[in-house]
This record gives C-alpha cells, sequence and structure tokens, in this order.
C-alpha cells in the first residue's frame, strides 16, 4: 500500500478518531497524541488494512481500546481537563451565555454517564454511526445499543429540565 492510498482510506475519518479520544480523554492535547498513535498504528500495519472490511470502524475500536488503557494508567493523574465552549457570533450575548451553560451542562451530565452509554452517545449523536456500526464496534447487539441510547437520551434530558427548571443541583 503506498502512501496516498494509505491517506486516500484514513484522512476522511481522522477527525472522528480525534472527536472520540476528545470525548474519553477530555484533554486536546491528550487527545492529539492519542490520534497520532492511531494512526502511527494503522500505518505499521498498512498492510493488514486491506483485510479488514471497514477500517473505519477497526480504528475507532482501537482509538477506544487506547484511550481506556490511557485512563487506566498512572499518567491518567496528569489530564488536564479542558472543556471548549460553542460560540454562535450571530445571537445576543444572553442568548450566547445561555447556550454556553446548556452545553456546558450537557457535557457534564455525558461526563457522569456509564461508560457504554457514554460512548454510544458519542458515536450515534456526534459521529453519527448508524446501530450496525456501534454494535460491531462495542461488541453489542443493536438491541443494546438503542436500549443504552436511550437511556442515556432520557438520563440528560431529565437532569437538563431539572437544572433549568430548578436551578445548580
Amino acid at each position: 500500500m503506498t502512501q496516498s492510498e494509505f491517506l486516500n482510506i484514513v484522512m476522511p475519518f481522522k477527525d472522528k478518531v480525534f472527536r472520540l479520544a476528545k470525548r474519553l480523554l477530555i484533554s486536546t492535547e491528550e487527545a492529539e497524541d492519542a490520534t497520532q498513535e492511531i494512526l502511527l498504528k494503522l500505518w505499521n500495519n498498512k498492510t493488514k488494512l486491506e483485510g479488514y472490511k471497514n477500517v473505519e470502524a477497526f480504528s475507532m475500536t482501537m482509538t477506544k481500546n487506547f484511550c481506556l488503557d490511557k485512563l487506566k494508567s498512572k499518567q491518567a493523574q496528569n489530564l488536564k481537563i479542558v472543556h471548549s465552549n460553542y460560540e454562535d457570533k450571530q445571537t445576543g450575548l444572553q442568548k450566547r451565555v445561555e447556550l454556553n451553560d446548556s452545553i456546558n451542562w450537557v457535557g457534564k451530565i455525558i461526563e457522569e454517564l456509564p461508560e457504554q452509554q457514554r460512548l454510544i452517545i458519542q458515536l450515534r449523536d456526534i459521529e453519527e454511526y448508524d446501530f450496525d456500526e456501534i454494535a460491531e464496534m462495542l461488541g453489542m447487539n443493536n438491541t443494546a445499543v438503542r436500549v443504552n441510547l436511550s437511556r442515556a437520551r432520557k438520563t440528560i434530558r431529565e437532569k437538563l429540565t431539572n437544572t433549568h427548571n430548578y436551578g445548580i443541583k
């Protein structure tokens, strides 16, 4: 496999790898390092890539496993927590503050979800994978993925509604 063939296969989904790594590791710097490690591993095993039906799903599984291993290691204690805020330049200041607050709350709620629900919400709602691909990546069946996604969304909705109705909890 030549370098250009490799780039044609890997480049379309490298941003998805980064976003999944960032969701799991929180830190932008750690996510960048993880993405680089995954791309390096894919390059080193480029001859084996042709044997995979879905290289993107394989790389997402590699990313998930790499990040979980990193979190379990000693280095996990040194990870910085950095959140980026959403900013819409066409809305007023008050609306922007409210949107940023809501997005921050959703991010905090997602971080409190069980690990499996957190991964599924990331892969489905943010990365926009379909249920079959998520089931394959996580080694689950479609029904379990749908149930976990439903529970995660319900939890997010309830906690966000409670926060908006009753203030900070």
